[in-house]
């Protein structure tokens, strides 16, 4: 996917580069607790400042909604990032105005500071023109390395892009890369695994993966609404009894796009959720009225490795049943396990994302071998949905 600049064309020597990046990383007693988020966007910065470029960070944390607030300052970021990137790291406690001004001209070539939180501003989630041209005054060039917070048109995700000359930083890039390579042109056969509790959260990725796939897996509670709607009993299952016709109507567009709708063959039932709850598998057609359905059994994960062993690309958002409570966790294991190999061995373009996502594959050791894993949600989603994210079309213009 070339439609956008990305660093190569960029000499950022003794330019101000406003680099936007995705700091929103969770955070207990003043402590980063997953700093994915902040390892994803190091070799840009890096690149950057070995380059001679003075690295402006821009970023959001947590949702003030155009206040200050003090438990929402990026200044408890700092630290981490500090150690990570291995160097100092100057902090400005505001993104405009003196307190920016200040540090940005203090700053020699390969430096490298942080703003505080553009949120702080309401004009930041307005998407105000004064507000980006004000961002702007800092810098010389624009480039957005945060493709999770891509899905929103705000003044340091959209609007810089329209007031600096724009590129796409080096997370950017790999993300709309993975991201093309699974669903604008795939190599073909492609499956879709699509898991979670609701369908009603995911009626348009469902909507639009039928025209793109040739096998759409579903998983997850998701799952009990299509085989209730096939008039399977599911006990006392998690199921939108009310999103049955919905469910047909799915079944309906994926048959007339020639895409396979593949649903549990069998199941690990339980009458109780919660780990290592009394279980046993039974075939989707005998679920008992006090049944809970927690995972697929060893006949679907059977078939669906089988029917990964034909397919060339992998778009996976969901996991297959209650993952975080054992022994309910066996099936998107075996099935990640599976994807990973066939990952490893060449055979496979395997493309995830979503927060269980990622969690689940982490759970079974198989993200690493995964081609590429999303850490954004939102945008991940809807760019399977088939939306137009403002943060990345404002790259192309």
């Amino acid at each position: 996917m070339t439609a956008f600049k990305t660093l190569d064309a960029l000499d950022p020597k003794g330019k101000r580069v406003l680099l936007r990046v995705d700091l929103n990383v969770p955070m207990e007693n003043g402590r980063v607790t997953d700093a994915t988020r902040i390892d994803r966007v190091l070799p840009t910065i890096e690149e950057l400042s070995r380059k001679g470029g003075r690295v402006v960070l821009l970023a959001h944390f947590g949702r003030p909604k155009g206040q200050r607030v003090a438990g929402e300052s990026l200044a408890g970021v700092v630290g981490a990032l500090e150690q990570h990137l291995k160097r100092k790291i100057v902090f400005a406690d505001d993104c405009i105005g003196p307190a920016a001004g200040a540090v940005v001209s203090a700053m020699q070539d390969g430096d490298v500071v942080m703003l505080e939180n553009t949120r702080f501003h309401a004009g930041e989630e307005k998407n105000d023109s004064a507000f980006a041209a004000e961002l702007a005054k800092n810098g010389d060039v624009f480039i957005n390395d945060a493709f999770s917070a891509a899905h929103r048109a705000h003044a340091s995700t959209e609007g810089l892009a329209h007031v600096l000359p724009a590129y796409a930083g080096r997370a950017m890039q790999a993300e709309l890369e993975a991201l093309s390579a699974a669903l604008t042109d795939p190599a073909r056969p492609v499956m879709a695994v699509v898991g979670g509790a609701k369908v009603s959260t995911k009626l348009e990725l469902l909507g639009n993966l039928v025209d793109k796939a040739q096998y759409l897996v579903i998983g997850g509670g998701m799952a009990n609404t299509f085989l209730f709607a096939q008039g399977k009993a599911v006990g006392k299952s998690l199921c939108e009894r009310d999103l049955v016709d919905t469910a047909c109507a799915i079944m309906r567009k994926a048959a007339d796009s020639g895409c396979d709708i593949v649903l549990p063959l069998d199941a690990v039932v339980a009458q109780k959720f919660e780990a290592h709850a009394p279980s046993h598998i039974v075939t989707v057609d005998h679920v008992g009225g006090e049944d809970m359905i927690l995972d697929v059994g060893p006949k679907t994960v059977a078939h669906v490795e089988a029917l990964l062993a034909r397919c060339k690309t992998l778009v996976w958002n969901g996991p297959f049943g209650a993952f975080e409570l054992p022994p309910f966790d066996a099936g998107t294991n075996a099935i990640a396990r599976a994807a990973a190999r066939l990952t490893a061995d060449g055979e496979l373009l395997s493309v995830a994302g979503g927060g269980d996502t990622v969690a689940a594959l982490n759970q079974a050791h198989a993200a690493q071998a995964f081609s590429y894993v999303s850490t954004a949600g939102g945008a991940f989603l809807e760019w399977l949905e088939g939306k137009t994210l403002p943060g990345v079309a404002a790259l192309q213009k």
